[in-house]
């Protein structure tokens, strides 16, 4: 079983920073993609960034050129550095990592507030 705990939520002002962390454990496939979506008051969830176990990412237009993901050596551990936040940045975000197995696991969730 895999497991996936998402850390570095927080409160922040317009243009401040923040750091995301998701780490994975347990049975994960070499081959996998993690990402990270978010979920703001009253709309649907949407994808942030991912990034797949050979380094390859993809990036909501909204957040290109602000945020950043990459993982670590080991590519158990996935960060989400945002800079220059907007309030409408404002969400929970979500980790979440899918695999061939097929597998679809999501971590529990972090709150992100930018505050105008």
């Amino acid at each position: 079983q895999v497991q996936v705990v998402e850390s570095g939520g927080g409160l922040v002002q317009t243009g401040g920073s923040l750091r995301l962390s998701c780490a994975a454990s347990g049975s994960i496939p070499s081959i996998n993609v993690m990402g990270w979506y978010r979920r703001a008051p009253g709309k649907q969830r949407e994808l942030v960034a991912r990034i797949s176990s050979s380094g390859g990412t993809n990036y909501a237009d909204s957040v290109k050129g602000r945020f950043t993901i990459s993982r670590d050596n080991a590519k158990t551990t996935v960060f989400l550095q945002m800079n220059s936040l907007k309030p409408e940045d404002t969400a929970v975000y979500y980790c979440n990592l899918k695999d061939s197995t097929p597998g679809d696991y999501w971590g529990q969730g972090t709150q992100v507030t930018v505050s105008s």
